[in-house]
């Protein structure tokens, strides 16, 4: 083995892991927005202050899950249980005390958190049983689930179920999912030639003020581009106040540029990801069950002598 081999072998055992690179952006883009903030806002405020290219926005694991995201979601992980972000499970990230008071973390402070997690807290199960419960020696281990996120199992079935329906099934599907999020009077049109219009719908705010909406469905592996984008609105222009596209797959980055670009009606753009968290949240399809992560941090007062 070479000199130069035998140094980037040194390198990869030495190396923290990625999601540490996330540690300090992840909370000083919490203290710009308030203190709190969902976890879509987030990766994304912290993909423009960062520059992010879009290559690395748009790289996937193999399960689909944004690459990027992951890893902002394990650099969470790590800090809530460093106490710096509250634990909260319900779809807010939220700096604590000690995190609102937090300077920037060094280097070594960052090591002495991931040692410290790894040593103390057993890595929710991934998708891959195989692969270790904490990455060992500095080596970073690809994980396929961020933590936070429900186990991946049923979320796979779910939207492997979704992308196996028929065109015109999923848009029944689709329509079902509208009505019980609130939409009435929701038609499917089916009609080939109308600019991929599958349907209308309209959302009531209030007795006062609605809309219509004209939307779209797309039962994709891969992702959906902002040509899909600008042909739709061309198409709903003068006929809808809202346009709604909703896939099974991914929107590239350039999609969801087009889609809230200045000097034209915004399109609301629901990938395969947000469609699970709403199919999760109606409980539709889905038989909902408890089940619990023991706590090991809660009995160690109580293995103390007295």
């Amino acid at each position: 083995m070479t000199l130069e081999a035998m140094q980037r072998k040194v390198d990869s055992l030495t190396r923290p892991p990625k999601y540490t690179d996330y540690f300090n952006p992840l909370l000083n883009t919490l203290k710009k927005l308030g203190g709190s903030a969902r976890p879509s806002e987030v990766c994304t405020a912290i993909a423009k202050d960062l520059s992010l290219p879009d290559p690395i926005l748009e790289e996937t694991l193999a399960n689909g899950v944004s690459r990027f995201e992951n890893q902002v979601h394990w650099a969470r992980f790590y800090l809530v249980k460093a106490g710096y972000i509250d634990s909260s499970r319900h779809g807010v990230w939220s700096l604590t005390e000690k995190g609102r008071a937090a300077s920037r973390l060094s280097d070594g402070e960052i090591r002495k958190i991931v040692k410290h997690v790894q040593e103390t807290t057993a890595r929710p199960k991934t998708v891959e049983p195989t692969l270790p419960a904490v990455p060992t020696k500095g080596i970073e281990i690809e994980e396929l689930t961020p933590p936070g996120v429900p186990d991946a199992t049923y979320r796979e079935q779910l939207l492997s179920t979704m992308k196996s329906l028929p065109s015109a099934g999923f848009e029944r599907l689709c329509q079902r999912l509208l009505r019980e999020s609130g939409f009435g009077a929701v038609v499917v049109t089916g009609r080939s030639g109308d600019g991929g219009i599958d349907g209308h719908g309209v959302l009531e705010l209030n007795p006062f003020v609605s809309f219509r909406v004209y939307f779209q469905c797309k039962r994709y592996k891969e992702s959906v581009g902002p040509g899909v984008v600008r042909d739709f609105r061309g198409a709903m222009m003068g006929r809808a106040d809202k346009g709604l596209i909703l896939t099974t797959g991914t929107f590239t980055v350039e999609a969801r540029r087009e889609a809230v670009r200045d000097g034209v009606p915004p399109v609301e753009l629901v990938d395969g990801e947000r469609m699970l968290e709403m199919f999760e949240k109606l409980e539709l399809g889905l038989k909902p069950r408890t089940t619990y992560d023991l706590d090991p941090e809660f009995f160690n007062p109580f293995k103390e002598s007295i």
